[in-house]
């Protein structure tokens, strides 16, 4: 065990150096690290919203499970929210990134509201999944280009990052008395107007025999029930890789120059694009707009 007081808040953490990417070495120690460094950015990403936590307790070869409730032996000042009927760990502090940390909790997936109006998403996410082999991480970066021209013409502002796995994930914020119900019909409507328009391109349902070669745009994230995950996570990946996010310039370059590898984070890189951009997704967090009424077209 090892004594370390983060933010006033005193914490017992174990196994240090056990290694939880074993093709990269890296430990959970660095994982500690990592996440009490990003806290600043990614903590305001994370404030309010219930968050389920995805354990790897022996590494990213071995088992994983996802958690909601918050455990019951969390410390007496480790905050909760509740909704439905699960109480989940409420991250507010690095104390709290730091303690989730240590039990290996390698991802974490916050759902789109903040308490106290869990009815009430802060965004509409569009999560782009490409269908492999054909489709890769520069396919979706041509997608939403398409998306982006399409919320432009509707008067909306997106912002981009990395899924930390294959795909990227497009927020469009809304901050204000938006429903699910309103960000999800939204999301199919854009989505079908997507599909029909570049139907060698997008698809909008999960049926695997359609959607090789092609980018899924997961417009069913946009309900109270599910969660993406957080800005600013770590990827239980061979290597560890980030939730990144990134600019549009940045990813009209990987675009440009087919560099599907300038769309992929280190923790290090992450941590050091923090310190020298500050959080490019912190828009996202204050910007309020006003979703127009789409209809959706008909299934293709």
């Amino acid at each position: 065990m090892t004594d370390v007081d983060v933010g006033g808040r005193h914490l017992r953490l174990s196994n240090l150096d056990k290694v939880l990417w074993p093709a990269a070495g890296f430990t959970k120690g660095q994982m500690i690290d990592y996440y009490a460094r990003v806290a600043p950015a990614m903590l305001p990403h994370l404030a309010g919203r219930p968050v389920t936590l995805r354990r790897w307790p022996n590494g990213v070869e071995g088992g994983s499970f996802f958690e909601k409730n918050c455990p019951p032996h969390r410390p007496p000042w480790m905050e909760t929210v509740t909704m439905g009927d699960v109480t989940y760990c409420r991250l507010e502090e690095p104390a709290a990134l730091v303690w989730t940390a240590n039990l290996a909790a390698i991802e974490l997936h916050p759902v789109l509201a903040s308490a106290p109006d869990l009815e009430r998403p802060r965004s509409v996410v569009f999560d782009l999944d490409p269908g492999a082999p054909q489709a890769d991480v520069l396919t979706c970066a041509r997608v939403s280009f398409l998306l982006r021209d399409a919320l432009d013409h509707l008067g909306l502002q997106a912002w981009v990052k990395t899924s930390g796995s294959k795909g990227l994930q497009l927020y469009v914020p809304t901050n204000g008395d938006v429903t699910y119900e309103q960000t999800r019909a939204f999301s199919l409507a854009l989505a079908r107007i997507m599909e029909r328009s570049h139907p060698d391109l997008v698809v909008t349902t999960q049926d695997r025999s359609v959607r090789p070669g092609k980018v899924l745009i997961d417009w069913s994230q946009n309900t109270s029930f599910k969660s993406t995950v957080a800005v600013y996570s770590l990827r239980a990946l061979p290597t560890p890789g980030v939730s990144t996010p990134v600019s549009w310039d940045e990813l009209g370059s990987a675009l440009e120059d087919e560099d599907a590898e300038a769309l992929r984070f280190s923790p290090d890189e992450v941590l050091d694009r923090v310190e020298g951009h500050g959080d490019l997704m912190a828009p996202v967090l204050d910007v309020a707009q006003e979703l127009p009424r789409l209809d959706a077209p008909s299934p293709t």
